[in-house]
């Protein structure tokens, strides 16, 4: 079934030139797949950012292995503080607590900005992004308002519109649910929840040097930047609030480049009583597969 609804979406979206500037004069062409190298959010340059993690490696970068979060940052309202402390510890004990990604739902807006490779696919009425991790996807749609009551849903309701050569994108109305959160740390989010994503395009230089800040950060695990990398970038800035968890509005970074080489390959998430990455259990049972005393055949 879902195989089935990317057919569509690619095939009408395919109705307008592939590129989507072409499509749309007088907009920023943010059409085709970018990749970018790095699990979790980059740091605004100056400003509030998203949490980071305490578990860090011998580098100083963060240590993938351990999603600790810095349950002290002055953004997260103390009952957030706490949530993240305790994922922190459970994390910290050799355990893993159960996320979107690992139990195989549906990402909410901005955890699933995790995804190492995202289609963007520009028309006149909306704006399409399919990302790789069993090929999750989100409708924009353009110029028009949110309606007066939202239908909440995992990713929320999305608008937007084009200013000069940045695509921003509106969403509210996310849905709660268990195991759901904002990032790999744990912080929770309430019906409160409101995201602004801004993307523009990136000349090199500045691409290469926001890869670079971002490396500092996080090492990289998705698309590989090389040192002699010569190519267009995208950046998505998003703003984050939420009156429910956090004391003010904060900003993270994503820096994509170009990904015209690397195959769209199809990445389905299967269930697992083993955390995927350190294969340690889970933390809480209800994350496991459910099974039975005897065979039902």
């Amino acid at each position: 079934m879902l195989l089935r609804m990317i057919s569509a979406l690619l095939a009408s979206a395919f109705v307008l030139p592939v590129r989507g500037a072409d499509a749309q004069p007088n907009v920023p062409d943010v059409s085709g797949v970018w990749a970018h190298p790095f699990l979790g959010f980059e740091s605004p340059v100056s400003g509030l950012g998203p949490v980071r993690n305490k578990s860090r490696l011998p580098s100083g970068q963060s240590n993938n292995g351990e999603m600790v979060g810095d349950y002290t940052n002055p953004v997260l309202k103390p009952a957030a503080a706490e949530a993240v402390k305790k994922l922190g510890e459970i994390s910290l004990s050799g355990h893993a607590f159960p996320d979107p990604d690992n139990q195989c739902l549906q990402n909410p807006v901005p955890y699933i900005f995790w995804n190492f490779q995202a289609r963007i696919l520009q028309q006149k009425d909306k704006v399409t992004i399919i990302y790789q991790h069993d090929d999750d996807y989100r409708e924009v749609r353009l110029n028009q308002p949110h309606p007066a009551k939202v239908i909440p849903s995992v990713h929320g309701d999305s608008v937007g519109h084009y200013e000069g050569d940045t695509l921003v994108i509106d969403t509210t109305g996310i849905k709660l649910g268990p195991y759901r959160m904002i990032d790999r740390y744990g912080t929770p989010y309430t019906e409160r929840l409101h995201v602004v994503e801004r993307y523009r395009l990136l000349d090199n230089d500045a691409a290469k040097a926001a890869l670079e800040r971002g490396g500092k950060e996080w090492a990289g695990l998705g698309a590989r930047v090389g040192p002699n990398f010569r190519g267009s970038g995208l950046q998505l800035e998003f703003t984050v609030e939420d009156p429910g968890v956090f004391t003010m509005p904060w900003k993270g970074i994503i820096t994509y480049t170009a990904d015209s080489n690397t195959a769209w390959e199809e990445r389905i998430c299967a269930e697992n009583v083993e955390h995927e990455y350190s294969f340690h259990a889970y933390s809480d049972p209800n994350a496991r597969i459910p099974t039975a005393d005897k065979p039902d055949f």
